[in-house]
């Protein structure tokens, strides 16, 4: 079975919350140290420490930055974000700031491993991206703000060196807890989600509740959209370890923590069959936008699939058929968000068994940027199909001013040729 590592976002995440639950989960603090210092980047000291979130006992991972006094005066040291490091910075003024290619080629220039450096220049591609077309720019124009800065590049390939030292093989996330309320930068106050964060979410689910700040930051955002495989509620997995990273922020009965959990998915798709619960509802009394609403709370809430079949009802009434795939313990809950948000006075449901075939992401090189490939494979590890990633050829036919099918079709052809 394939080692999984499940992230449990219920408070968000961030860059050093992601790492710090590494490191509580196992990562050695020294081995991370001592592969850091692969990149060649001197300036900066590494802090880990024990703190308590509302009663969780959590790794608190900290970069410290080395500077003279004149340097510190001349450096803004206010976030825009509510995860933010001992050491903190401002927009694109900051002295640390990087281009997207001048960390390309620390990253490439760097001893770290094949695999790291492929992880992280992924990242930092989908994050240049996202700035790209928040700012209307061109990608070599593009200067990063927050994950230009020293720490976020330790934080994003820490995690990289981290997720290859736990052998992880597979990512799976729970929706994203982003907060609520504005917070504020040097382009004005903006609302949370920030747009960074919004673009590069793009396709995951999402949700806010009543903790008012800034749960997710950009750096946050592109390590989990680049590395979970899927985003769901907590799946049946047989747990090794669990691990706690804190946020900076304290929040009243509310722990600020990333908690990881590594272990065994029991459900593996390419080893047992899966089972799920059928939810099913007939409706013909509803506005069509309350059905969209539903699916984009069900999806959130954890539910597996959603989907809407027209039907002919009794006293000849046009209606539609609501089916959620869910898994059983989620069951009572999926019942009760469908007759909370619909008129129905009944559902049905069922448990079933699924067979899945096993999912991979590989990164390719493009003309128009780095593309992920979804391929599903079989019990053998035979690849049964390839396919371009959407949100990713989206993105980049809108970045490039391109067809989006040119760019799935550069995609295929970049694969094929990897051979």
């Amino acid at each position: 079975m394939r080692r999984t590592l499940y992230l449990d976002c219920f408070a968000g995440i961030s860059g050093d919350m992601f790492l710090g639950a590494l490191l509580d989960c196992g990562l050695d603090f020294e081995f991370l140290k001592s592969e850091l210092a692969k990149l060649g980047v001197p300036g900066y000291e590494l802090n880990l420490t024990r703190v308590d979130r509302s009663g969780i006992s959590a790794a608190k991972f900290d970069v410290h930055l080395l500077e003279t006094p004149s340097e510190a005066e001349s450096i803004p040291h206010t976030h825009p974000h509510e995860h933010t490091h001992t050491h903190v910075h401002g927009e694109a003024e900051h002295s640390h700031q990087r281009a997207l290619s001048d960390i390309k080629r620390l990253l490439a220039a760097s001893g770290l491993s094949a695999t790291v450096k492929a992880r992280a220049t992924h990242i930092f591609q989908r994050l240049g991206e996202a700035e790209a077309k928040i700012h209307n720019l061109p990608l070599e124009a593009v200067h990063f703000h927050e994950v230009g800065a020293l720490d976020s590049i330790v934080d994003i390939v820490g995690v990289c060196i981290g997720l290859e030292a736990l052998q992880i093989e597979r990512v799976i996330a729970s929706p994203l807890h982003v907060g609520s309320g504005t917070f504020k930068c040097a382009h004005g106050t903006y609302p949370v989600p920030g747009p960074a964060a919004t673009e590069l979410l793009q396709g995951v689910p999402i949700y806010s509740k009543d903790i008012e700040g800034e749960l997710v930051t950009p750096t946050g955002a592109a390590l989990v959209a680049a590395l979970a495989e899927s985003f769901a509620a907590l799946p049946l997995l047989k747990i090794e370890r669990t691990g706690y990273g804190a946020g900076t922020r304290e929040y009243p009965k509310f722990p600020n923590v990333l908690r990881a959990i590594i272990g065994e998915l029991l459900s593996d798709a390419h080893n047992t069959p899966n089972a799920i619960t059928v939810i099913e509802a007939n409706l013909d009394d509803l506005s069509p936008q309350v059905l969209g609403h539903l699916l984009e709370q069900a999806l959130a809430a954890g539910a597996l699939d959603l989907f809407y079949t027209p039907v002919q009802m009794k006293k000849n009434r046009p209606g539609v058929l609501l089916t959620l795939l869910c898994q059983p313990a989620d069951r009572a809950r999926m019942c009760e968000l469908i007759f909370r948000e619909t008129t129905t006075l009944g559902v049905r449901y069922r448990d079933e068994q699924r067979e899945i075939l096993q999912r991979e992401f590989v990164t390719v090189a493009t003309p128009y940027g780095s593309i992920r490939i979804k391929l599903a494979k079989a019990p053998d590890g035979r690849v049964l199909n390839a396919a371009p990633e959407y949100e990713d050829c989206r993105a980049a036919a809108a970045a490039q001013l391109v067809a989006l099918r040119d760019v799935q079709t550069a995609a295929l052809r970049a694969y094929a040729e990897r051979g």
